[in-house]
């Protein structure tokens, strides 16, 4: 028996070539991309668990609370809550702080820019970090010891056992000696800790020893007991933070003005990487947010749907070839049960097929994949038993959606009337009708999506920021020798091809003051030199730029920007106080900035004040170069920076290449959508193909009676596409509000958006309209033209 419904299954496959293909390359599509999201959101979920101490490990966080209970969150703490929670809550079993930075390395004359993290000694005692040379109890066990990567080891001593070998890290203007004691395996792909380089932090120079509570620079991990009450050790902690803090709270509120309360939490280290409440910074990477994860669900669940609703309809325009079949198998004794069975078996069958083709499919588009989703996912990963679970699951799901419904309808033939070609199999078909409503109304969707997501983009892409990045190289070198960049910049302008160079402290720097009798402020604080702002050509809209040749200017002269400006309610800025009470220097405002766009454009203006201090660092360098011969003139700035900064890695990047950067997630997503989008056209268009083929079969008698009486082929031709295109227009009238919401909750995200126009609306349509229109077509045409006398016969 079951080797007949087999034979048979393969040779109805078989016999219909053209379905069997659209129906196998629609479900392989959906099939992959189920798969490649499942494999995502495995990786997204799996962040962390290979600690062996994950489900105990929790990351102390804090809140500020304002006196008007505007909250603030921020994952750093400073170094003094670690020790002194541990020494006072018996529920905390160890502690451990770490902190992100960086090393500038040396290997011969060669210098290079490393990642590090400065950590407790007992850092492998909360975190598992495998080592692959050394052992866990000398690492950090010394004032000038490092642990590192097999990469890292890797690239300074090739194939050698580094342990016990010396490294030179470069600490404050001079490289000094760090033992190597431990070498640890690569750091999974799933892990919020990159481990590069490991240094102690009571290595000379790094060590931590304030006993300020309101300081936040790093971060701190508690391992709780299990069985704990985490709300009981927060209240805790709440009663400690009170007792222990008190008097530098006074100090602050007098000194700062500081009010509100802080408040100190308890965030599990599983619920790190989605988090988006607090960042992963100081030394954590790899922060995600959850609704990607649900929006590419989703999305994988839509093209599934379609694909499994494509199953269907064809499987029932085909049901009129068969039905002769299905009613000499119920006229030979063949139970409906095992009608039901074999047409499921075929679904299955099909769906194996489909299976196979699909990960053949995720092998190939797997690179592609990883880059748009920032993953670095291996095909591998994909034999993983939770993995594979997932997969049988959504073979058998997949199978019996798209095979139940139709083995329904054909096992329900009446033999009698199947036999005498009377068989009205489906009706109305408002069921197939309704599904085409729904595959064509999430293709709309996606068209209108993907047009919004474009505009989008190229609209931030090509907003006015306000300052001009054409043809400016950017060096970002952290502390710079304030010594040496005045010669920098004069050996720069040497070359004719270079028209302007300047300078600014890099990074983003906040603080506050206090304007107008009193009242503070809190802005953003930038420290440049005088060619910054004719350099990016930013205009000054009142008063004066700097002059290096006023002295006042680099020491109690200062710039606002416009947003700065009306924030402290100036109507004549020039000449008003800005006043650093905590420092005891007070600036005096010689002009206002144009505001311009320092930040990317998902954060509107702030305020921000300029000041020039030729005695604080730079950090970074921007050179004006002629947009002709670009190759040398980037050669003779490389060349003229390390002749300058021998002991300084070099690196450069064109500013508007910087700023294109920052819109790469808005890139990723423009791509993932579009995807989306051809292929939920792609696989709906099969199930109007399929629709219009049981549209064109049902109707030919009535297509050959026409044709007697004298209807024209056009005439057929719209007749048979009328009823189709109503399908696509109704999906049109259900897909625009749903785009519209959907797409506003999206574009709320950024203060400087594009409108959600009519047009897009109507262009989406009309895509979809036009697509539609030609897939039916080929089947009206076809029916149209055909002869009717084969079309009246009767048998």
């Amino acid at each position: 028996m079951i080797k007949n419904y087999l034979k048979t299954a393969f040779r109805n496959l078989w016999r219909t070539k053209a379905f069997s293909v659209i129906n196998i390359a629609g479900l392989s599509v959906a099939l992959g991309c189920c798969m490649l999201i499942l494999l995502y959101t495995m990786d997204e979920v799996s962040y962390d668990r290979f600690n062996i101490n994950a489900t105990k490990i929790y990351r102390l966080v804090a809140e500020q609370v304002s006196p008007q209970g505007i909250s603030s969150k921020m994952a750093s703490t400073g170094s003094v809550p670690g020790p002194t929670f541990k020494r006072e809550v018996p529920e905390i079993e160890d502690f451990v702080r770490l902190q992100g930075g960086n090393f500038t390395t040396k290997r011969g004359s060669d210098v290079f820019s490393e990642d590090a993290l400065f950590v407790d000694s007992n850092f492998f005692s909360v975190f598992t970090a495998p080592l692959k040379s050394g052992s866990y109890k000398n690492a950090l066990a010394g004032d000038n010891t490092v642990v590192i990567s097999e990469d890292i080891a890797k690239k300074y001593f090739g194939n050698q056992d580094p342990v016990g070998k010396v490294m030179m890290l470069k600490q404050d203007t001079a490289f000094k000696p760090y033992t190597i004691t431990a070498v640890t395996n690569r750091s999974p792909q799933n892990s919020s800790l990159k481990i590069k380089i490991l240094v102690p932090f009571k290595a000379s120079g790094f060590a931590y020893k304030d006993n300020q509570w309101f300081n936040f620079y790093l971060n701190t991990f508690f391992t709780i007991k299990p069985g704990s009450d985490i709300k009981r050790v927060e209240a805790k902690m709440a009663q400690i933070f009170k007792t222990e803090s008190s008097a530098q709270y006074k100090d602050m509120a007098q000194k700062y003005g500081m009010k509100g309360k802080t408040i100190y939490h308890l965030q599990p280290l599983l619920s790190m990487h989605t988090s988006t409440d607090y960042q992963a910074d100081n030394g954590l990477s790899d922060a995600s947010n959850p609704m990607y994860s649900y929006i590419l669900t989703g999305i994988a669940l839509f093209i599934l749907l379609i694909a499994c609703i494509n199953f269907v309809n064809l499987t029932v325009a085909r049901s009129l070839k068969r039905a002769k079949e299905i009613g000499i198998r119920k006229v030979v004794g063949g139970e409906r049960r095992q009608l039901i069975i074999q047409f499921l078996g075929e679904s299955y069958i099909l769906c194996l097929v489909a299976f196979v083709l699909a990960i053949g499919l995720v092998w190939i588009v797997l690179p592609t994949f990883n880059d748009l989703a920032n993953k670095a996912l291996a095909f591998s990963y994909l034999l993983s038993f939770k993995l594979v679970t997932g997969y049988i699951a959504i073979f058998l799901v997949t199978g019996l959606l798209a095979g139940f419904y139709p083995a329904l309808v054909l096992s329900g033939f009446n033999p009698v009337q199947t036999l005498y070609n009377r068989q009205k199999h489906t009706g109305k078909n408002y069921l197939s009708k309704s599904l085409v409503v729904l595959q064509f109304t999430l293709a709309t969707f996606f068209i209108i999506a993907t047009i919004t997501i474009y505009s989008q983009f190229n609209y931030l892409m090509h907003y006015d920021l306000g300052f001009n990045d054409k043809d400016v190289v950017s060096i970002h070198s952290y502390d710079l020798d304030k010594n040496v960049l005045p010669t920098f910049k004069n050996e720069l302008l040497k070359n004719p091809n270079i028209k302007m160079v300047t300078a600014d402290q890099g990074g983003r720097w906040g603080t506050i003051a206090k304007i107008n009798n009193g009242q503070q402020t809190q802005f953003d604080i930038k420290h440049i030199d005088e060619d910054y702002l004719p350099l990016f050509e930013v205009p000054i809209l009142q008063g004066r730029n700097f002059s290096k040749s006023m002295i006042s200017d680099t020491a109690n002269s200062i710039l606002v920007n416009e947003t700065f400006a009306k924030q402290a309610g100036w109507k004549k800025p020039i000449g008003e106080v800005v006043d650093f009470f905590y420092d005891h220097k007070k600036y005096t405002v010689i002009g206002v900035v144009k505001d311009y766009h320092f930040l990317d454009l998902t954060q509107k203006v702030s305020p921000i004040m300029f000041r020039m201090k030729p005695q604080d660092p730079y950090g970074n360098v921007f050179i004006k170069i002629d947009d002709k011969n670009k190759a040398a003139t980037l050669n003779y700035i490389a060349k003229t920076f390390k002749a300058l900064f021998p002991f300084r890695p070099y690196e450069s990047t064109f500013k508007d290449a910087e700023i294109a950067q920052q819109y790469d997630k808005e890139a990723k997503w423009k791509q993932i959508v579009t995807f989306s989008a051809v292929l939920t056209i792609f696989i709906s268009c099969i199930g109007l193909f399929g629709l219009a083929t049981l549209s064109a079969e049902r109707r030919k008698k009535e297509i050959g009676i026409r044709k007697v009486l004298g209807a024209s082929v056009e005439g057929i031709v719209r007749k048979l596409s009328a009823d189709f295109l109503k399908l696509v227009i109704i999906s049109a009238l259900i897909a625009s509000p749903a785009a519209l919401w959907a797409l506003n909750k999206w574009l709320d995200n950024y203060p400087y958006r594009v409108a959600v126009n009519l047009w897009i609306f109507i262009s989406a349509s009309v895509a979809v309209l036009l697509v539609a229109l030609i897939t039916v077509s080929f089947h009206s045409i076809r029916a149209a033209v055909a002869n009717p006398v084969n079309s009246l016969r009767s048998e």
